[in-house]
């Protein structure tokens, strides 16, 4: 009698088997976990500080608004200190120490010159339409305004570009555009146009210019990283302690959570991964 014949994996040839049959020899090429990412605790722990980061920035951003709102803190030191440190990160950016805490290769390129027009040209339309922004929600209830900022400082954090920028969620535009509409929500409930001009100019630079030059500096020195994480945490603490103990207190815990629990709470799932690859797989061509 005739050996049975070898089954095999193909669709050209009439075997005499259903389209969908497979034999024991599928099977042969299973393989488990080929890229699975070990992860250190203190690594995550260490990457886990560029959400908090974003978290501090917008909870100093929410702090200088009450300090403002309640006369606390003028809009010429605010100003000024938008100003100085403006002109701080400049002159660090101009260093030719390293050339990664440039912003990028194209602004590396511009002259001073360049900038310069480029901050009065926004100085100049900011300022220009500073006393529209005052009256733009007159007609808008206070608790409505502060429900849509609520909810754009919310897409600012869910948006914002951690470093995963292959994510689908991230959309760095989107994230830009939801604070500095939070910040016009704002600035539209303080008390003079100069007020108003001083919140959207330090919301861009905090939400815009900062977040870029961090990123920069964090490429250049890593070790910069946790050192950001805890001075912007703990600026942030003290300052949700003048203004509400028990925000301070939930910043606090949402900061541990975050920070610590997190990175412990990924790293004891990783043994429970169970990634297969298969002949079942999308075919891929090998250079």
């Amino acid at each position: 009698m005739a050996a049975p014949r070898r089954w095999k994996k193909i669709l050209y040839e009439d075997q005499s088997v259903d389209d969908n049959y497979v034999d024991s020899s599928f099977l042969d090429e299973l393989k488990k976990n080929l890229c699975t990412r070990k992860y250190d605790y203190w690594t995550v722990v260490r990457a886990s500080g560029v959400v908090t980061q974003q978290i501090s920035s917008v909870c100093i951003f929410v702090i200088v608004f009450i300090y403002m709102d309640n006369k606390i803190l003028s809009a010429e030191n605010l100003c000024i200190s938008v100003l100085t440190m403006t002109v701080l990160g400049y002159i660090i950016n101009k260093l030719p120490v390293r050339k990664s805490l440039s912003f990028s290769e194209k602004s590396s390129s511009r002259t001073i010159l360049d900038d310069l027009k480029t901050l009065l040209i926004f100085t100049g339309f900011s300022y220009g339409l500073s006393p529209v922004l005052v009256s733009l929600t007159e007609t808008i209830s206070t608790d409505t305004i502060y429900a849509m900022t609520t909810i754009m400082l919310l897409a600012n954090l869910l948006f914002h570009d951690y470093g995963a920028t292959e994510a689908a969620i991230v959309s760095q535009s989107l994230s830009l555009n939801a604070a500095l509409f939070a910040s016009v929500c704002l600035a539209s409930r303080l008390h003079t146009p100069w007020h108003a001009f001083a919140t959207v100019t330090f919301a861009v630079q905090i939400f815009a210019v900062w977040p870029v030059f961090k990123r920069n500096l964090m490429q250049s020195i890593p070790a910069s990283q946790p050192v950001l994480t805890v001075l912007l945490g703990m600026f942030a603490f003290l300052a949700l302690l003048t203004v509400s103990i028990p925000a301070a207190i939930l910043f606090g815990l949402v900061h541990l959570f975050i920070n610590f629990v997190c990175p412990a709470w990924l790293t004891s799932l990783q043994p429970y991964k169970n990634n297969i690859y298969g002949p079942w797989d999308e075919a891929t061509i090998n250079d």
